[in-house]
């Protein structure tokens, strides 16, 4: 469906059956599936190939190369029309490739404002938060969970099912296996957890807005993660104390992550033990 406030190039292929919103626009050798629905102001670069089940928000900026919405790269996937669905704002860089679920009723999920610079890859069925930042050449294998405010470093691959938390920092070339708690800064090969990400948690304001909240997430952090008590004491330990948003977000996801099937957080090392 194209009106007249939308900019398809010539040499552009938009199915007629799409439906773009006012403002779109689509590069040259583009193209447009007959299932794909795009929000308003969008802008499509060249060849680009968005096919499948995709609904898109609008505001929207899709660099050269890109591909959204094929299908997965999964043994398990038998055809099923599982869905991509992306919010607002989000910049997809050169060549980032972003794959639909593998069964039934499932779908990979973007949300608003978020950055995937060149070559990043989001494999079947991950759920990708808001104002997510993922460096160049990332692989995100299927069913990856990465919540709001992530940042990502270059050149690594993140391991099926991990879940990454809100305001975590992965450095890059870091191998990522097990799951890396919100508010933590990890790196290495294998990944390990080096400290808080104090980085990116006074950037967010956390540290300056709110200090008692942040002073307590300093002394959870450190119980948890450096008092030398078995990590389900600690836990315990810390729960024991009236927990302000930051530090029951750390201690709910740590209690998540070692139960219900999830690979488990990543340990502690300590850089000065090194």
């Amino acid at each position: 469906m194209i009106d007249m406030c939308i900019d398809v190039h010539p040499l552009a292929v938009v199915d007629s059956k799409a439906k773009l919103s006012e403002g779109v626009v689509v590069g040259p050798g583009s193209f447009i599936g007959p299932e794909v629905e795009i929000g308003a102001k969008t802008i499509i670069g060249p060849n680009v190939v968005i096919d499948g089940r995709v609904r898109m928000g609008p505001l929207n900026k899709v660099f050269p190369g890109a591909c959204i919405g094929l299908e997965p790269q999964d043994l398990k996937y038998q055809g099923a029309p599982t869905e991509v669905i992306i919010g607002e704002k989000n910049v997809f860089r050169e060549c980032v490739t972003v794959n639909k679920a593998t069964n039934e009723g499932e779908q990979t999920r973007i949300g608003d404002r978020s950055l995937l610079m060149a070559y990043t890859h989001i494999a079947h069925g991950c759920d990708i938060g808001n104002e997510v930042v993922i460096a160049n050449s990332v692989q995100v294998a299927g069913e990856v969970v990465i919540e709001d405010q992530a940042v990502i470093g270059g050149s690594l691959g993140i391991h099926q099912f991990v879940h990454v938390g809100a305001l975590a920092m992965v450095g890059g070339m870091t191998r990522v296996d097990r799951d890396v708690p919100p508010y933590c800064l990890v790196e290495g090969h294998p990944g390990r957890i080096r400290g808080l990400n104090r980085v990116g948690i006074r950037r967010r304001g956390l540290a300056n807005e709110n200090p008692q909240e942040f002073n307590q997430l300093n002394e959870i952090w450190n119980l948890i993660f450096r008092s030398g008590h078995v990590f389900k004491r600690s836990l315990d330990l810390a729960k024991e104390q009236t927990l302000l948003k930051a530090s029951k977000e750390l201690c709910s996801f740590l209690e998540a992550s070692i139960g219900n099937g999830r690979r488990g957080p990543m340990p502690f090392i300590n850089p000065e033990s090194r």
